[in-house]
Order: structure tokens, then C-alpha cells, then sequence
């Protein structure tokens, strides 16, 4: 058991797990500004066009109303298909998958434009000639000195 909490302690010190959190975080904050985008912008839009109507409310397909008493109280609830709230969800998803298909699209080109610039730097610089063995420097040595006889 204390390997288990020692192997869990590793783990959730590593720095991807906290960039995986504060991902999640963000894309929780995310999804509520694209959800208020489509729900009190496009949607109304959308409603306007096809006769100034609430699509979420009027994209419903009520198949047995409520039934409620004299004081306004629900005695048996409705069942509603709402079809309206598919189609705003529908929207949102697209939105959302736009947007993460621009920043990896964003992140993949600066990334090539990375590799690019690095093997461009690379290749200007020419590598620096190994030096020679200590093996290599004596036979060196050996040879001038045959040569030189």
C-alpha cells in the first residue's frame, strides 16, 4: 500500500498532470462562454429568422402535456422531445470544435515554422570536425616519424 501512495505522490507531481488540470479548468470556462454565445446570441438570430421565436422553446414536440390543479401546481408532468435544445447543443459543439481546430491548427504551424528555423540553423552551421583519438594522434605520430626516415 505505501508503494501505491508513493507511485500516486510521483505521479501528481509531474508537471503534465497540472497542465492537464488547469486544461480542464479552462476548457470548463470555455464551454460556458460558447454556451452563452450560442444560447443568447446565434439562437435568438436563428429564432428571428424563422419567425421571431425562441427556437429552444418552439423546436418542442410535446408528446402529453402537463396536467396541473386548480392552484397551478403540476399534478402529472408533461413529456416534451425538444428539439430546440438538441439544435442549440448542436451549435455549441460546433463552435467549440472550430475553435479547437483553429488553436491546433495555430500550435501545428508554429511548431513546423519551429523546426523549420532549427533545421535551417543547422544546417548553416557546419559540424565541428571530431577530435582525434588518442589511438589516432599516435598512430599519426608513428607515421611522420617512418616518413621522416
Amino acid at each position: 500500500m505505501k508503494k501505491f501512495f508513493s507511485e500516486f505522490k510521483e505521479f501528481i507531481s509531474k508537471g503534465n498532470v497540472l497542465d492537464m488540470a488547469i486544461g480542464v479548468i479552462i476548457a470548463g470556462a470555455f464551454g460556458k462562454i460558447t454556451t452563452s454565445l450560442v444560447n443568447d446570441v446565434i439562437m435568438p438570430v436563428i429564432g428571428l429568422i424563422f419567425g421571431g421565436q425562441n427556437l429552444t422553446d418552439a423546436l418542442n414536440w410535446v408528446v402529453r402535456p402537463a396536467v396541473y390543479d386548480e392552484a397551478g401546481e403540476v399534478i402529472d408532468a408533461g413529456v416534451t422531445i425538444g428539439f430546440g435544445t438538441l439544435l442549440s447543443v448542436i451549435i455549441d459543439f460546433i463552435i467549440v470544435a472550430l475553435v479547437v481546430f483553429a488553436i491546433v491548427k495555430a500550435f501545428n504551424k508554429a511548431r513546423a515554422a519551429a523546426e523549420k528555423k532549427k533545421a535551417e540553423e543547422a544546417a548553416a552551421e557546419p559540424e565541428p570536425e571530431p577530435e582525434p583519438s588518442k589511438e589516432e594522434l599516435l598512430l599519426t605520430e608513428i607515421r611522420d616519424l617512418l616518413k621522416s626516415k
